[in-house]
């Protein structure tokens, strides 16, 4: 399933200005891993049941010392479960029928996957806000000279318009597209409530994707991990209430960095213009990594002294929220 090694991710401005978050990774092909974890579940004893469409939830019971059971309605047929996980991605299906969350902020993204495109081991991301209005733009490399080409961005009827521009400022237009993809993406941070009785919400339909850069696919793994072990320990204690699912939310929120404080940074990022990214791009190192204390109080002294424009606009926010866009706290 994996594509390619990387090097890490190269954030591009632009006046051409890049800075380096390194730090080893893959590209995966998602179909393939998608395939695997789905046979590494069956292994385990997990049931797959294709072609079954979720058309509606309801509470059925009671069932006593313990709770109600969920019904699942799958058009003409049905299932019963004591702990329903919600993985339905943007459609967040539990929170759309039961009324249980309020619909969280939403970007488009789309992407084209190229052949013969440039690559040097990078992910690159283009904070271009001409081109990518409150979003940013990306190559992601893959291996037989193939790469990932898209972006995201809050203007959906725009979006096809402003990626085939970039690609023609890239000097990719002749490039052979093999196939156009994407879809909706959270954007807002988390969901208020990812839990309630009988069920625990997970990846996309909690909300959970890197609030800077929108990549979702290790916070899914690793929320889909925790919500099973509550899961689990709930029905094996023979009580799966919302009491007994909330330990849920206390593991996700000691595990995922602090979402409302990467939020504001983004926002105060995608308010900046071209030339004041650029001006920030100045001000930051090369490996965004490997800061030393001197180049924090170098950057520091900068912004007093001729960046006050920055300082306003909330600078200090976007640099706070790059702080946790690495891999560590799940950021790419």
């Amino acid at each position: 399933a994996v594509s390619l090694d990387v090097k890490g991710v190269r954030v591009i401005f632009r006046d051409g200005t890049a800075s380096l978050v390194e730090e080893k990774g893959y590209v995966l092909e998602k179909h393939k891993f998608e395939q695997w974890i789905s046979a590494e579940a069956q292994k385990a004893g997990a049931e797959v049941k294709l072609g079954h469409r979720v058309t509606d939830l309801q509470r059925v019971g009671p069932l006593t010392g313990a709770g109600k059971l969920w019904r699942v309605a799958c058009g003409e047929k049905s299932f019963s479960a004591k702990v329903v996980v919600d993985a339905t991605g943007p459609q967040a299906l539990s929170s759309s029928k039961l009324g249980l969350n309020k619909r969280f902020d939403l970007v488009i993204g789309i992407q084209y996957e190229m052949m013969d495109i440039p690559q040097e081991g990078w992910l690159d991301f283009y904070l271009w806000p001409k081109l990518a209005p409150e979003g940013y733009l990306w190559m992601i490399p893959k291996c037989a000279g193939r790469a990932n080409v898209g972006l995201v961005t809050t203007e959906k009827n725009k979006a096809k318009a402003y990626l085939d521009e970039f690609v023609k400022q890239m000097g990719w237009e002749k490039k052979v597209v093999k196939k156009t993809f994407g879809g909706p993406i959270p954007a807002s941070g988390p969901v208020e409530k990812t839990f309630a009785d009988g069920l625990l919400l997970v990846g996309d339909a909690a909300g959970f994707t890197s609030p800077l850069f929108e990549g979702g696919t290790h916070l899914g793994i690793v929320s889909g991990k925790l919500a099973a072990e509550t899961a689990a320990k709930a029905i094996h204690g023979g009580d799966w209430n919302a009491k007994a699912l909330s330990e849920y939310e206390r593991k996700w929120k000691a595990e995922f960095p602090p979402y409302p404080k990467i939020v504001e940074g983004k926002e105060a990022m995608y308010a900046f213009t071209d030339p004041e990214l650029n001006q920030m791009a100045h001000l930051l190192p090369k490996d965004l990594l490997g800061m030393t204390a001197w180049q924090k109080l170098g950057i520091a002294l900068k912004l007093l002294v001729g960046n006050h424009n920055l300082v306003r606009k909330g600078v200090l926010r976007v640099f706070h929220a790059f702080k946790y866009s690495s891999a560590k706290y799940y950021g790419w």
